[in-house]
């Protein structure tokens, strides 16, 4: 299924008062989003995106659900996949972020998991990047979800953990304390090296999630509870 087919089959199935509302937030948002964005001052550190690159196979770049947008800024244009969940909020985010040149893969923990996970695979094996939200779309804040590791695991490739930091910000009351940095805001964004998973099994995976979640708390922004 590609991108375009996913989203338009997204669309058909909701109501026409709903495809209304996203498409006015997709309209307004958008707008929004670039418009604050292009007055981002936006550093990039770390091995982890580079690394991807030089060894030519595919990646997982994990990051948190909060610290979305500034990342996807700063890597905007570069044809990673994103994987995006299937609600009504999901869809508005994934019309923003194809507007700003990344492709989706739809689903999630708690819909259309194992379709979205087999997608995954088969886009990072064929060398694509693939990036997860991997406390998202709905929580809890900060607690690592099985799907990335699992689709690393399966294709044989390794993760990239992405972080975020932001000298001024605005952040939302929502349940991922999301972070919309404020106009002329110093955005950095710094990657892990990139690793493999060394479980083999479905189980061992699981396992792994917390040496996962440790790389990853150590690139983001601290924990403000």
């Amino acid at each position: 299924m590609t991108t375009s087919t996913a989203s338009a089959g997204t669309a058909r199935r909701l109501d026409w008062r709903t495809r209304l509302k996203i498409g006015c937030a997709v309209t307004v948002g958008g707008a929004i989003v670039r418009l604050l964005a292009h007055t981002w001052r936006v550093t990039r550190n770390g091995p982890g995106r580079e690394q991807a690159r030089t060894d030519e196979r595919g990646a997982v770049f994990i990051l948190w659900h909060g610290e979305l947008l500034p990342i996807l800024w700063a890597y905007r244009g570069e044809g990673i996949r994103a994987l995006i969940s299937t609600h009504a909020d999901g869809e508005i985010i994934a019309r923003i972020i194809e507007g700003l040149g990344f492709r989706t893969v739809r689903g999630s923990s708690s819909r259309g998991g194992a379709r979205a996970l087999l997608e995954m695979v088969r886009e990072l094996q064929a060398g694509g990047e693939v990036a997860v939200t991997t406390d998202g779309p709905r929580g809890p804040r900060r607690v690592m979800q099985p799907g990335a590791v699992m689709a690393a695991m399966r294709a044989g490739v390794p993760i990239v953990a992405f972080g975020a930091t932001v000298d001024r910000a605005w952040r939302f009351r929502s349940w991922d304390r999301f972070v919309l940095p404020k106009p002329f805001a110093r955005v950095t964004v710094t990657t892990s090296p990139a690793q493999m998973v060394e479980a083999t099994t479905s189980e061992g995976a699981e396992g792994e999630q917390e040496r996962f979640r440790a790389i990853l708390m150590g690139v983001c922004t601290p924990d403000e509870g």
